[in-house]
């Protein structure tokens, strides 16, 4: 290598989704990750630089788990968000054009007034994929200029794109978020004809899908076997895909996501990511490990994300929150020779607090670890976010993370002169 050539130009960005904890009684006062096992997470800790974080900016302010990782990725929120349905389409394998209005869609169970018995249609809808077909390229009489697309994701959800002229993404919800609650009709949020134009196909959409799909074979034979009707598709999170310039186009480099969920790949995929497609982990995150590794050449920057932190959390089960982490821990293991070789960073953190007492995202900041090549280590010896609040990277934003990575590969212009 030649004298003052840059040998490390990779990034491992690791989000452990909700893993920011508060002290929990029954683990002895600490927070999940001070109570588990985490050798390797704790060598991060002693080799690198820490700090805590606040994903939005603003302390006390509840982070989406979409709003979060577009800060992570750089891009603020309060600037470029525009709903979750564009990321949840993105992330199933859509593609949402310039102009599209996304949303995310639950295949419910109403009754003959549209009382929502069960939003989820009892979770388990195997039939998904010929439910979404029936709507699929629907053209409504209320527009007959605009197309449906819709498409099924995984158990009870689908994703729904509008595609037309002169939509808008400021609508409300169909969905009531409750159950023994009629399906809501969607309104405006502004005083735009777009926005009420797609008021009216989002109303008229919900009221077709319902006439669709409640005499449908499929669901007949769902109740038949005991099972719930999917009978209507509800709404939810109307979006757009954020117009802003790709990490290549941005910073030169070629970046790749690896994750089970649609959400993080639509939120990836937007900013200009590529998908490195993994089957269900089962628990052992080592697969996500390997399948950087497996194309450790072809990318500077490798986003790897788990979610069972934030799914143990939200079933207020902190025994199995200590566990997942424990077993994040065991793929950092599988990355760690990378940074010990000098060739690549690794940077660990969460896009939000998830707490197990309230079983939901909470205000409070989350720790974060950069190890890596001529980083500039601090006192800091275990990661916790206790621990990490001590070290040198003070504390700071969602979007200042990728800026900070970026700079460790040489890949930020200078300001100034």
């Amino acid at each position: 290598m030649t004298k003052g050539m840059k040998m490390c130009a990779h990034v491992f960005l690791i989000v452990c989704d909700g893993m920011g904890d508060r002290p929990i009684e029954e683990l002895d006062g600490k927070t999940p990750v001070e109570f588990a096992n985490t050798p390797w997470l704790d060598k991060l800790s002693e080799v690198g630089i820490n700090g805590i974080m606040h994903t939005l900016g603003t302390p006390g302010i509840v982070p989406g788990s979409d709003t979060a990782h577009l800060a992570l990725f750089g891009y603020d929120p309060h600037i470029y968000y525009s709903g979750r349905g564009a990321f949840e389409a993105l992330g199933v394998g859509l593609e949402v054009k310039e102009g599209d209005v996304a949303l995310r869609g639950n295949f419910a169970t109403v009754d003959e007034n549209l009382n929502v018995l069960d939003r989820r249609a009892g979770r388990y809808v195997p039939e998904g994929d010929q439910l979404a077909a029936v709507v699929n390229g629907l053209k409504l009489p209320e527009a007959p200029d605009v197309e449906v697309i819709a498409k099924h994701a995984t158990q009870h959800r689908c994703a729904v794109i509008l595609r037309g002229p002169g939509l808008s993404h400021k609508v409300t919800d169909t969905d009531p978020h409750e159950t023994n609650a009629k399906v809501k009709i969607a309104k405006p949020l502004d005083d735009s004809e777009e926005a009420q134009k797609t008021a009216n196909i989002i109303n008229a959409l919900s009221g077709k899908s319902h006439e669709l799909l409640k005499d449908h074979p499929l669901n007949k034979q769902r109740q038949e076997r005991g099972d719930l009707p999917g009978n209507i598709i509800i709404l939810r999170g109307a979006g757009q895909v954020p117009n802003v310039k790709s990490l290549t186009q941005l910073y030169g480099i070629k970046s790749a996501v690896i994750s089970t969920n649609a959400l993080y790949r639509g939120v990836a995929l937007s900013i200009g990511m590529e998908h490195l497609p993994v089957s269900e982990t089962k628990g052992d995150y080592i697969v996500l490990a390997k399948k950087a590794l497996e194309r450790f050449d072809n990318y500077e920057l490798f986003f790897i994300h788990v979610k069972d932190t934030d799914n143990a959390s939200h079933d207020g089960n902190a025994e199995e929150k200590v566990k997942v982490i424990e077993r994040i821990d065991e793929m950092i293991s599988y990355l760690f020779p990378k940074v010990e070789s000098k060739e690549a960073y690794i940077c660990v953190t969460a896009d939000h607090t998830t707490s197990v007492k309230a079983k939901d995202h909470v205000g409070d900041d989350v720790p974060v670890v950069i190890a890596g090549p001529e980083v500039r280590s601090d006192s800091v010896k275990s990661f916790s976010e206790r621990a990490c609040a001590l070290g040198g990277l003070n504390r700071i934003r969602g979007i200042d993370i990728m800026p900070i990575l970026m700079s460790y590969l040489e890949k930020t212009p200078m300001f100034g002169s």
